[in-house]
């Protein structure tokens, strides 16, 4: 069984056509899920809906806690991509001898062109084939908790060494 934590981000956000604004409502997961026609086992819990920017380190704490106390010891957390190395370093710290990858998207779901499934898609992969740790995986590729980060200017996700 596989744990999928929902924390928003991109991935999740609606657009509001009337003022131009993206904002929280509900999770996509299950659709994606289905959209992909998924035939993993999975349990999801949505934990909060909120931009990484946002997340504070009470936020994080949460996160931890969830990953610790859940039973599966392969976990899929969607995540803002401004902030996700952030959590990625946090959960390294705390959580041991559990696979956990982090994914998001750079355009929501709602758009309709994200990359959201393909970057989901990946992430449950490679969380049933990686080594007990903590990764990123965005854009087709995993990355280690430490050594990863976001190019604010190509929007992609690239190694730091």
């Amino acid at each position: 069984m596989i744990r999928i934590f929902i924390t928003g981000g991109t991935f999740d956000k609606e657009y509001n056509e009337l003022n131009g604004e993206l904002y929280f409502k509900n999770t996509h997961m299950q659709e994606l899920l289905e959209k992909g026609r998924c035939r993993l086992d999975v349990q999801i819990r949505t934990l909060m809906m909120i931009d990484s920017l946002e997340m504070t380190d009470e936020d994080r704490d949460l996160i931890v806690h969830q990953c610790i106390q859940c039973e599966e010891d392969k976990i899929v957390i969607t995540h803002g991509t401004d902030t996700m190395s952030v959590t990625a370093r946090v959960l390294a710290e705390k959580v041991k001898n559990k696979t956990i990858v982090l994914t998001g998207a750079m355009i929501p779901i709602k758009f309709g062109s994200s990359d959201g499934l393909f970057n989901l898609g990946g992430a449950l992969a490679f969380v049933q084939t990686l080594p007990p740790g903590v990764y990123v995986a965005m854009n087709g590729r995993w990355f280690n908790w430490d050594n990863v980060r976001k190019n604010k200017q190509t929007g992609v996700f690239e190694e730091i060494k």
